[in-house]
C-alpha cells in the first residue's frame, strides 16, 4: 500500500497501491504527487519495475502520481538501452486526460519516449485482459461523482481478488464483489465519526458500511483504505474495533508502504 488516505490528508499519502508477484508488478493510480516516487523508493521498488498500470478515475489525489511515475520512466529509460513498454489501463476519459497532461507538462523528447513505450489502453465496462499472467476484469463502477472503474482479479486459486475503486459499493457490481476471497474498499472514516468528517456528503462509506456489506456478500479479507488521516496514530486499532463488529472474515487496516501477503 504506497498510500491509504483519502484526497485532502496531509498525514499520509492519497490512495494508491501496487500488485507483485515477485515477477511482475501492477500499480493501480499513483497518489497526488510525486511522493509516489519516495513511496517507491521506501519499499525498493524502481519505476522502471512497472509495465503495468490502472487508473482507476480522473480526480488528482489518484492521477497526478501517474504523471511523475510516467516522467521518471522516461528519464530512466534515455539512459538504457533495453526499455520494457508499459501498459497504462482506464476508461476514455482517464487515458484522453492522462495522454493530453503528458503532452503538455513533459518535454519533446520525454514525451516521445511517451509515444514510443508507453501503450495508453482504453477498456470498456466488463472487459478482460491477462496482468501478471492473471484474467483481470475491469468494470464500471457506476459512481454518483465521475465515471470511475474497479476492476477484478482471479487468482491462481480460483479465487478472486476485487478492487472497487473508491466509493461505496454499488448493488449493480455484485457479481464481481460477491464472494471475493480479497475485497479492497474504501472507508472515509468510523460511522462514530460520521457527524464529524460527514462521509455520506462526499460519496463516500464508513467502517461500518464497509464492513457491513462485505459480510453480506461473503467476503473473506477485507481491505479498507481511503480514509481521513486526523485519527491516524490510532486507527488500525480504531478500524478494527468498529469493524469487527459487523465483519468476521479478515479484517486489514493497512497503513502506507505496508505489505499485505495475498494468497494466490
Amino acid at each position: 500500500m504506497f498510500g491509504t488516505g483519502n484526497a485532502m490528508v496531509t498525514e499520509c499519502y492519497n490512495t494508491c497501491f501496487m500488485l507483485s508477484d515477485g515477477e511482475g508488478h501492477f500499480l493501480i493510480d499513483g497518489g497526488g504527487g510525486n511522493t509516489i516516487l519516495r513511496q517507491l523508493k521506501e519499499t525498493g521498488y524502481d519505476c522502471m519495475d512497472i509495465h503495468e498500470i490502472f487508473v482507476t478515475h480522473k480526480h488528482i489525489d489518484h492521477l497526478l502520481g501517474i504523471i511523475w511515475v510516467v516522467r521518471k520512466i522516461c528519464q530512466s529509460g534515455g539512459k538504457r538501452r533495453h526499455i520494457e513498454d508499459v501498459n497504462i489501463y482506464g476508461h476514455e476519459e482517464v487515458i484522453v486526460l492522462l495522454k493530453n497532461m503528458l503532452r503538455e507538462l513533459l518535454w519533446k523528447e520525454q514525451f516521445r519516449f511517451v509515444t514510443e513505450h508507453i501503450h495508453f489502453i482504453v477498456v470498456k465496462d466488463g472487459e478482460r485482459r491477462y496482468i501478471l499472467g492473471r484474467k483481470v476484469t475491469f468494470f464500471d463502477i457506476h459512481s454518483t461523482k465521475d465515471k470511475q472503474f474497479g476492476f477484478c482479479m482471479e487468482l491462481d486459486n480460483g479465487e478472486k481478488l476485487t478492487c472497487c475503486g473508491d466509493e461505496p459499493y454499488n448493488p449493480c457490481v455484485k457479481a464481481y464483489v460477491e464472494n471475493s476471497a480479497w475485497l479492497l474498499h474504501e472507508a472515509f472514516c468510523l460511522y462514530t465519526q460520521a457527524d464529524i468528517f460527514s462521509p455520506y456528503e462526499k460519496h463516500h462509506s464508513t467502517v461500518k458500511d464497509a464492513c457491513e456489506i462485505a459480510e453480506e456478500l461473503g467476503v473473506k479479507n477485507l481491505i479498507l483504505y481511503h480514509t481521513e488521516d486526523r485519527n491516524l496514530p490510532d486507527r488500525k486499532r480504531l478500524y478494527t474495533e468498529e469493524g469487527s463488529r459487523y465483519f468476521h472474515g479478515k479484517l486489514y487496516i493497512p497503513d502506507d508502504l505496508e505489505r499485505i501477503l495475498i494468497e494466490k
